[in-house]
């Protein structure tokens, strides 16, 4: 969350006053929000709408409801629709205020520094030994490891703040102090929950313990990806196919170095010259209707591909979603180098 009380001017305020006080933004977004006494808001004023009042006549002394502009975009009571923001952000609407039902000012959305806001919670599960990056985890949990200046899991933090995720928790186990006290204070005015299982519960079965949800669709990840999937795309897919569960996947080739014999029995009917195959592999990251959540077992060993399952054989809709871009699920030492060596490059 942003602090928006920099962006606002009461509507007694002069032209000369809105002047300074967009000065004083210095590098940041120049608009202003006006307001009333009683806190409703009755336009924006950029420095364009005050230059143009000032050569059509006007002074300083003018009073800045003569030059703010009273068809402004919003978004009430925090509903958001994320194909709206996509136009707001093609129209260059940088700062974009959520107003109550009295025209309150309660949120502001900045389009600049956001991909987008989605109307989503976030689980990422940080529970694991991670057994197989040993030595490096044994003094410190696999989500803290570095990866050029930053934690694992504070990429993915950042990343979903930037999609306007604002619901955040992480399920905790092993060595769950460090990854407690590395959450204690607020990322970007946002406060990280973590949640505590209390056996190790699988890849999905922690969930059950997260009681702070909010929004209808949840976002479950695993915490020790390093990706730039574009959570928007990924939401619009899930809403656009009426999808139950979405599972991010991630391109898989298989080249055979040798010729396939396509056979019927001992029989050869052709040969398949050096063939590649082609797959999906699961990228551990996944949108469910949260009201499906229900279906997981209480206080059990369970797995995101064991839910799958579930929904599948319940005949519940279960799609793919491509990603693009780069993805490594940071599980082995050479899967750990290789994000040191990309990050060099971001």
């Amino acid at each position: 969350m942003i602090d928006y009380q920099k962006y606002i001017i009461l509507d007694t305020a002069s032209i000369k006053d809105a002047l300074i006080a967009i000065n004083n933004l210095s590098n940041d977004v120049l608009t202003l929000f006006v307001i009333d006494r009683n806190d409703h808001m009755l336009g924006t004023l950029t420095d364009g709408d005050i230059r143009r009042k000032l050569i059509e006549g006007y002074t300083l002394d003018d009073n800045i409801t003569v030059a703010m502009y009273t068809e402004f975009h919003f978004v009430s009571d925090c509903k958001v629709n994320v194909v709206e923001i996509k136009k707001f952000k093609d129209e260059n609407i940088t700062l974009l205020p959520c107003l109550d039902s009295e025209r309150h000012i309660v949120h502001v959305y900045n389009l600049k520094k956001q991909f987008s806001i989605l109307p989503i919670d976030a689980v990422l599960m940080a529970g694991g030994k991670g057994e197989r990056l040993r030595p490096l985890t044994e003094k410190v949990p696999k989500p803290l490891l570095k990866v050029g200046s930053k934690s694992i899991i504070d990429y993915n933090i950042e990343r979903l703040i930037s999609y306007g995720i604002e619901n955040i928790s992480v399920t905790v186990n092993y060595l769950k102090e460090q990854i407690e006290d590395h959450f204690k204070e607020e990322r970007e005015g946002i406060k990280v929950r973590c949640v505590s299982e209390p056996n190790f519960l699988g890849t999905i079965g922690s969930i059950k313990y997260v009681d702070s949800f909010k929004n209808d669709v949840i976002l479950v990840m695993n915490s020790d990806l390093f990706t730039n999937i574009n959570f928007e795309d990924f939401y619009l897919h899930f809403l656009e196919n009426d999808a139950d569960m979405s599972v991010g996947a991630v391109p898989y080739s298989v080249n055979v170095p040798y010729g396939i014999f396509d056979l019927d029995g001992r029989e050869i009917k052709g040969v398949k010259e050096k063939p590649t195959y082609n797959y999906y592999a699961n990228a551990g990251i996944y949108l469910i209707k949260r009201k499906l959540l229900d279906l997981i077992p209480e206080d059990t060993f369970y797995n995101a591909t064991d839910f799958m399952e579930t929904l599948i054989s319940k005949g519940h809709k279960v799609i793919r979603f491509p990603l693009t871009g780069y993805w490594i699920d940071i599980g082995k030492h050479e899967d750990y180098k290789k994000a040191q060596e990309l990050v060099k490059h971001l």
